[in-house]
């Protein structure tokens, strides 16, 4: 053990793979689950690995929808269980009902959520429409840019969702092919060296328990329903600093660092990209490009979608003079949902920056160094004019004519 960490092994997985066997590490009790893509080798590799005598003691519940799946995980956490699951899209929007239920009895499930488009048009390949469409219900959302991180947040996230000051379910996003079924260098724990990180589970006000009976989705309307959803913000809010003390105790066990951001080369940016996802590799790679070239331009990723971590936002963009917001999900309506993040992270901190997004990469769609290049030349303009000169919403890669909004 080099430096008191435990042995390592350089694998190749893609990010489903990273995501079943830091799973199987964790040594569920309940993993109920109904296939779709791209999620399904997550749970299929789960199931294998459970056929196969890898887990002891653990149950693989297959049921007849994505609905009955987290109502299976929901009464398998409130019984007392270590629980998990994945989904993707039309099985995440058809899970929505029971994730609400699930954070508002305080479960700590974990969830990967591979994320893919919404129907209609079908769509097999991968944008944020799912993991947008989840962001009020209440689950801690965490996003994963490649298939290390896909592991090492799974890792993570039974310690965080466990906490408790916490107790709530957790979901670790990934895109939809471009992590999930790309193959890359992972770096694993053996088995007994990841659950020693994750710990036992501790069941806290479990059904099962006979001798302590509780309740659990009991109706509260008026008189206290208030109350309770005030109290599960508060702890929503303030597992901000389990998630940072989770990363930290990471870093310390496995030598690899993560923060509720990701940033590179902003301190002295003029123009920032705010992102989330496996673009952000590709972003990291242009703005390397183009400090060579002199540009300064700069990268603010986010790893923690709920929290929004308002305060690290406004630290990484607070001098920059113009910011490109990348949304990988159709606005319908008004502008992305990450801009609108930032747009109220600016506003709150008097943070005068020009303001742009950008649709981006929906169902699949490709975006290159070239389109974020672009992305900068269009910031750049809006630096040197001291105003924004481009309209506030903006398509990349859109065929035909560049469509623009507001």
């Amino acid at each position: 053990m080099a430096n008191n960490r435990p042995v390592q092994t350089r694998v190749v997985w893609d990010g489903n793979m990273a995501a079943s066997v830091a799973m199987k590490q964790a040594q569920i009790d309940v993993v109920a689950a109904y296939p779709i893509t791209p999620s399904t080798p997550i749970v299929q590799n789960y199931a294998q690995f459970l056929a196969d005598g890898e887990i002891k003691g653990g149950e693989f519940v297959m049921v007849e929808s994505e609905h009955s799946a987290m109502s299976a995980c929901v009464g398998a956490a409130a019984g007392g269980g270590r629980v998990a699951t994945a989904t993707s899209s039309q099985g995440y929007a058809l899970m929505i009902e029971v994730l609400y239920q699930a954070s508002g009895m305080r479960l700590p499930i974990v969830m990967n959520v591979v994320n893919r488009a919404l129907a209609s048009p079908l769509n097999i390949h991968g944008d944020h429409s799912d993991m947008y469409l989840g962001r009020d219900a209440g689950w801690i959302n965490l996003c994963a840019f490649n298939p290390q991180e896909a592991y090492d947040l799974n890792l993570m996230a039974f310690k965080v969702a466990e906490d408790l000051n916490v107790r709530l379910p957790v979901a670790i996003n990934q895109d939809g092919f471009l992590t999930s079924h790309t193959m890359e260098v992972v770096d694993s724990f053996e088995d007994e060296d990841a659950y020693k990180f994750i710990g036992d589970y501790i069941a806290k006000n479990p059904m099962l328990d006979a001798n302590n009976p509780v309740t659990y989705g009991a109706q509260t309307e008026g008189e206290w329903h208030f109350e309770h959803k005030m109290r599960q913000n508060y702890a929503i809010v303030n597992s901000i600093d389990v998630i940072k003390k989770v990363f930290k105790d990471f870093e310390e066990f496995s030598g690899r660092k993560y923060s509720v951001i990701e940033t590179h080369k902003v301190e002295d940016a003029d123009e920032i990209i705010v992102a989330i996802g496996s673009v952000v590799g590709t972003v990291e790679m242009t703005i390397d490009k183009l400090r060579a070239e002199g540009k300064k331009v700069g990268l603010v990723a986010i790893r923690s979608w709920r929290p929004f971590p308002k305060e690290e936002v406004a630290n990484a963009i607070k001098n920059a003079k113009t910011i490109a917001v990348l949304d990988r999900s159709a606005p319908m309506g008004t502008t992305g949902a990450l801009y609108n993040e930032i747009a109220a992270v600016m506003v709150e901190n008097g943070i005068k920056a020009n303001l742009l997004d950008y649709i981006y990469g929906l169902g699949g769609r490709d975006t290159t160094l070239e389109h974020i290049t672009s992305i900068f030349k269009d910031a750049n303009d809006c630096t040197i004019a001291g105003k924004r000169v481009k309209p506030v919403v903006q398509t990349i890669n859109l065929r035909g004519k560049t469509l623009t909004f507001y």
